[in-house]
């Protein structure tokens, strides 16, 4: 079965509906081929089913928020800016709200009305839907013409543009096909790694402490070879079996590179809206209530019941030992410990619990302005699939939305010269 149209758009998450939809809308015979029964599947999930669908920041913002391949994206970012992408999608009709850091969401708090924004603006287009999932690009005398689907399906087309995104979350149809695809091209794929991911502790305590959430906490993360703090935030974070996760650490994550076991240490501060002399006070009040208990069973009031025993125990104070028995320097040891509680990253959880993937297609055989490929005439990336990751807050669908916008751009210019 052979199918003839004029550009392939692999992979129906965020950069390939955005692709897609506009290819479609500029007049181009477009097909989207995605391996799941349902479009944006991923998207559906992000923002824990919110969609933190940009941040209204400035371009350079932007930029430094992309710690590797930052300056690749200054023309697609300055194209298709954070602001365009707001008044894009509430064109679409889906209304937005900034919220704490920039942060854009649906004012419906429902990542679905993203999703189906982007559905209609395929549907709209005409652009044809079909799915399964590709496994070849198909050669005509050593030019691209098209793809192949594990079902022996060909399509023939002018463009191919591969979003199929990276390997986290494979539940959701994001398995590596897009770098598999890249390498049959004789693309390079730099190596992958997870980012925006849990971290896996050397301390046992973390897993003692498992299923503990803390709100309005402090962590900063220090990189003891170099000696220096490479991230700090206020906001929540989760104990678990393994050691810390949560939207405070899956941030952190993506400042810990390289990983090595025991590179970096993280710090948190359990009530940082007190200084050490407030918190003293604080505990000393606490110790006047609770008297003549053990130690045991007096932070109560101050603490969650199941981090106290982690607290005492890195105090080096004995927990059986009565409050009236208790010393100036324990007691100032114990304020230290809550201000200052500490654990040694052992590594990242594996790539398929990160958010996004770090590495993909090397960003030296891509053209920043067009995303075609520097290897092969009408091949586009877009998306994760590149070499490209950034922080939290909207980053990431940012560099879909953008490099999807450059490339559909593009695939027109070339077609509908």
């Amino acid at each position: 079965m052979v199918n003839r149209v004029d550009v392939i758009v692999v992979g129906g998450g965020a950069s390939g509906l955005m692709t897609a939809g506009l290819c479609a809308r500029q007049g181009l015979s477009t097909l989207l081929i995605e391996r799941n029964e349902r479009l944006g599947k991923k998207l559906l999930i992000t923002g824990k089913g919110r969609c933190n669908v940009t941040n209204n920041c400035e371009l350079e913002r932007l930029i430094e928020s992309v710690p590797s391949g930052g300056r690749f994206l200054f023309s697609a970012f300055s194209r298709f800016s954070p602001q365009d992408v707001m008044a894009f999608f509430e064109e679409l009709g889906v209304p937005l709200k900034t919220e704490r850091g920039a942060r854009v969401f649906p004012q419906s708090d429902k990542a679905g009305d993203i999703v189906s924004a982007l559905e209609r603006l395929v549907k709209q287009g005409g652009c044809r839907v079909e799915t399964g999932r590709v496994r070849n690009l198909v050669w005509e005398d050593g030019t691209l013409g098209g793809v192949q689907t594990e079902d022996g399906r060909t399509w023939t087309c002018r463009a191919v543009a591969v979003c199929t995104g990276g390997k986290s979350y494979p539940r959701t149809g994001s398995t590596g096909d897009g770098y598999a695809l890249a390498k049959q091209a004789g693309h390079t794929v730099t190596a992958l790694s997870p980012s925006l991911v849990p971290l896996v502790t050397k301390d046992d305590w973390c897993a003692g402490a498992q299923g503990l959430s803390l709100k309005n906490v402090a962590l900063a993360v220090t990189d003891t070879v170099k000696k220096k703090q490479v991230y700090s935030d206020f906001g929540e974070m989760l104990f678990t079996h393994y050691g810390m996760s949560g939207p405070m650490v899956l941030s952190a994550s993506a400042h810990m590179r390289p990983m090595s076991a025991g590179r970096y240490e993280v710090a948190i501060d359990l009530k940082p809206a007190l200084g050490m002399e407030q918190l003293d006070a604080r505990v000393q009040r606490d110790f006047l209530k609770y008297q003549n208990r053990d130690l045991n069973n007096s932070l109560g009031d101050l603490l969650p019941r199941s981090i106290i025993p982690v607290i005492i125990e890195k105090s080096c104070v004995p927990g059986h030992r009565k409050i009236n028995q208790i010393t100036r320097e324990e007691r100032r040891s114990l304020c230290c410990t809550i201000k200052h509680l500490t654990a040694t990253v052992q590594g990242f959880r594996p790539i398929e619990e990160a958010i996004v993937t770090s590495g993909g297609v090397s960003l030296k055989e891509v053209s920043p302005k067009t995303m075609e490929s520097k290897l092969v005439k009408g091949l586009y990336f877009a998306g994760e699939v590149l070499d490209l990751d950034a922080y939290t807050g909207g980053f990431n669908l940012q560099i879909a939305f953008s490099t999807a916008y450059a490339a559909a751009q593009a695939i027109r210019e070339v077609l509908l010269p």
